[in-house]
């Protein structure tokens, strides 16, 4: 512990001389900075003169016309004009001091390529998307970010792939909105400080190892099967209650003639033997029955 705490203000004294270098430093940049912005002020005024001198001339020269869905930031001498970004319509500006650069404030889309992530339960899957953004500050998309559309999508797909593998299959399967909609906020929070809003995310296609497809449609067929096998049985139930009720209200006439209509329905074949016997003799056999099972 010692040592570390010796290290720590061996460090400290060292750094002490070279904040104090840079703030000397900085002072020097300060003052040359304000040389530099009034050497600036005043090409700028003379620049505007010599317009004005040959203003015929250099009208065309001095125009811009911006759509209505762009926005052109202007650079002079280095530096980001006041006022923000100009447009949309005709503005002026100084060709020999001013840089222009155009920004589309349309939303832009991009399909992010398939990415082979590992799920929460260590399932392999592939998973693409679609993303939707737009720039709200253009000079901010300028400034802040040198690629910005290169950075929008890089993040993206890092944002994806670690969201995915936070979840379960089960939960990718189920929660595919909610889990976009999750992508969408993280992507928002990190990129309005590039100026840019993102509108939209959308998980276009997953696919799955054919392994598992088999396995995940071998389960479904036999749950299929099952329940197939549940209603089949169900409805057997409620028929042979069916009968049943209809059977106990029978009076031995309706009864006979019953059994005879049963009788003739049944289609006559090879192999299909019908032995007709009387009722009474039946009802005699099923009285019996009780007293054989006990002896």
């Amino acid at each position: 512990m010692s040592r570390i705490n010796r290290v720590g203000v061996v460090c400290a004294d060292e750094f002490v001389p070279e904040n104090s270098k840079l703030n000397r430093k900085d002072g020097g940049r300060g003052t040359s900075g304000g040389v530099l912005e009034v050497f600036g002020a005043v090409l700028t005024l003379l620049s505007v003169v010599f317009i004005l001198f040959t203003f015929p001339l250099t009208a065309w020269m001095c125009a811009k016309v911006i759509q209505e869905y762009e926005r052109a930031v202007i650079f002079r001498l280095g530096r980001v004009v006041k006022g923000g970004a100009k447009g949309p319509g005709l503005f002026w500006f100084i060709p020999w001091l001013d840089v222009i650069q155009k920004v589309d404030l349309r939303t832009v889309s991009f399909n992010i390529r398939p990415q082979e992530v590992l799920t929460a339960d260590g399932v392999p899957l592939r998973v693409d998307a679609v993303v939707f953004y737009r720039v709200v500050d253009p000079s901010i998309w300028v400034t802040c970010v040198k690629n910005g559309y290169q950075a929008t999508h890089t993040l993206a797909q890092t944002t994806l792939r670690a969201a995915l593998s936070a979840h379960t299959l089960m939960d990718v399967l189920i929660q595919r909105k909610s889990i976009a909609k999750r992508t969408e906020e993280v992507l928002y929070t990190a990129t309005r400080l590039w100026g840019v809003q993102v509108e939209r995310v959308e998980l276009k296609d997953l696919t799955l190892p054919v392994s598992l497809q088999r396995c995940m449609a071998s389960e479904a067929e036999a749950a299929r099967k099952a329940r197939a096998k549940m209603i089949l049985a169900e409805g057997e139930v409620k028929a042979s209650r069916a009968l049943k009720e209809a059977a106990s209200g029978f009076s031995p006439v309706a009864f006979q003639l019953r059994y005879l209509q049963s009788l003739s329905s049944v289609q006559s074949s090879a192999s299909i033997v019908v032995f007709s016997l009387p009722t009474e003799l039946l009802q005699t056999l099923m009285s019996h029955q009780p007293q054989i099972n006990t002896s």
